[in-house]
């Protein structure tokens, strides 16, 4: 018989913001805490993927939080499909061992359509007439009754953008808490988004860091306490650590004013033309990739790169596998940024011509992540807000609205944190708690966390 596991994905944690959590640090104290190699890029797809197969992206195709699709012609970020994951998962290993295995999922990514007992992620309704509210989407469906019933609706808005915070972390704890009770699975995994706001948007050395950390760390206090009533093992860890930034880098405009990016123009707007740039970048936090499409291309595309001010690696085919992130969905070029810089996704030239996406809080339209999105436009945040109650209004009144509240340049230039390279001090970087002290080690790299937590449920023989 397994031994049950509560495993919290405690996005952003570091050494550093651990001094600021007591009641998660004791989990430490009456186990270990170990520093956790995270890969490349460290964001939270990738990382997770790693975590739960134990391979790196070169096995289980998660290069990033997005990627060109080039079957497609579209690049697409924040995907939810559990198939684009390559890989045995830890659950599958265990169900080796337990056919019986039971397992909850709760809020990591890309859930859906995973072989898990219990799901529960993110999912907005969207409506045909354009409007978007908060709900998520449950495997089996009537967990979502259940959970909206007790809890309330997903609060989608304190998810992520401008209102980011710390309720839906708490909706998320509350939400395991209710699974554990009511099913008691065997691995309950658990996503706590909190820390990756404030981080972004002030920088860990902000004192709004450490106070991020306690807020959480309070939240934090009932599902511990749930998890140890359970008489289980509680394992904490982060898939990266967030630090200082100043620089933000516009590798598609210099691609563009290259010659290499093209765009094309609808109702005075400029996209992304992808199916006949000769080279263009998904930017991805600290990490992008550089798609060529002639390989003869590629030695200039890569001179090119290397020039830009913010740049401090060039990764070409082979410098990408010395990574484990030489898979067919990568660049034929990833560039990783200087310790101060992170990467836009912007390609326009003239901000009158950028598409009305770009100041909208919208993942999914991007060619590219932006941090923008967790602050009312600064040049203007008064008339931001403004902005947004108008539309609140409209979307009240059963109107359509767009919610028009995300800066562009200087939304790019007020961003003060960032993360995707591989950490220059482990106490910058990722960290695993464990509450059973038998499995102390002092490093754990994290395609041997998956082998961990089998170790940890009694259902492999050796320690990774």
């Amino acid at each position: 018989m397994s031994r049950r596991l509560v495993v919290l994905d405690v996005v952003g944690l570091t050494p550093r913001l651990l001094a600021h959590m007591p009641r998660l640090r004791a989990v430490a104290e009456a186990g270990f805490t170990a520093e956790l190699g995270t890969v490349l890029p460290a964001v939270t797809c990738s990382a997770q993927a790693t975590f739960l197969t134990g391979e790196l992206p070169a096995g289980h195709g998660v290069v990033g939080n997005g990627w060109y699709f080039r079957d497609l012609g579209e690049v697409l970020l924040w995907r939810q499909h559990h198939a684009l994951v390559g890989g045995e998962k830890v659950w599958q290993a265990a169900r080796r061992v337990e056919p019986g295995y039971r397992v909850a999922n709760i809020c990591w990514w890309y859930a859906m359509g995973a072989d898990v007992d219990w799901t529960v992620t993110p999912r907005p309704v969207y409506h045909a007439d354009g409007r978007k509210e908060p709900d998520c989407w449950t495997d089996p469906p009537e967990l979502r009754d259940t959970l909206t019933d007790a809890l309330g609706t997903f609060p989608l808005f304190s998810y992520w953008g401008p209102g980011a915070g710390l309720p839906s972390s708490a909706w998320i704890s509350r939400a395991a808490q209710r699974i554990m009770a009511d099913h008691a699975p065997d691995l309950t995994l658990v996503y706590l988004p909190h820390l990756d706001y404030d981080l972004q948007r002030f920088g860990s050395s902000d004192p709004r860091a450490a106070a991020a950390a306690a807020e959480l760390d309070a939240v934090l206090g009932p599902l511990l306490d749930a998890a140890r009533e359970r008489d289980a093992t509680i394992v904490a860890l982060s898939e990266y650590g967030i630090t200082d930034v100043s620089r933000p880098v516009d590798v598609n405009r210099m691609l563009r004013a290259e010659g290499l990016l093209r765009v094309y123009a609808q109702a005075g707007m400029e996209y992304l033309d992808p199916w006949t740039s000769r080279a263009f970048a998904v930017a991805d936090h600290q990490v992008a990739h550089v798609y060529v499409r002639d390989p003869a291309d590629v030695p200039a595309v890569a001179k090119r790169c290397a020039a830009l001010p913010g740049v401090a690696e060039v990764l070409d085919a082979a410098g990408q596998a010395g990574h484990g992130l030489d898979h067919q969905r990568s660049g034929e070029l990833v560039l990783v940024a200087e310790p101060d810089s992170w990467f836009t996704y912007y390609y326009w030239l003239d901000d009158a011509r950028a598409p009305d996406f770009a100041r909208l809080v919208e993942i999914h339209r991007k060619p590219g992540y932006d941090p923008a999105e967790l602050f009312f436009d600064p040049a203007a945040p008064a008339a931001a807000k403004r902005r947004a109650a108008v539309a609140l209004a409209r979307k009240k009144l059963g109107l359509r609205y767009l919610m028009s509240v995300v800066g562009l340049d200087a939304g790019a230039r007020a961003v003060r944190g960032s993360h995707g390279r591989l950490p220059a001090d482990p106490a910058d970087g990722p960290v695993l708690l464990c509450s059973d002290p038998a499995a102390t080690r002092a490093r754990v790299a994290a395609t041997d966390v998956k082998a961990l937590l089998l170790q940890l449920a009694g259902l492999a023989r050796e320690a990774p």
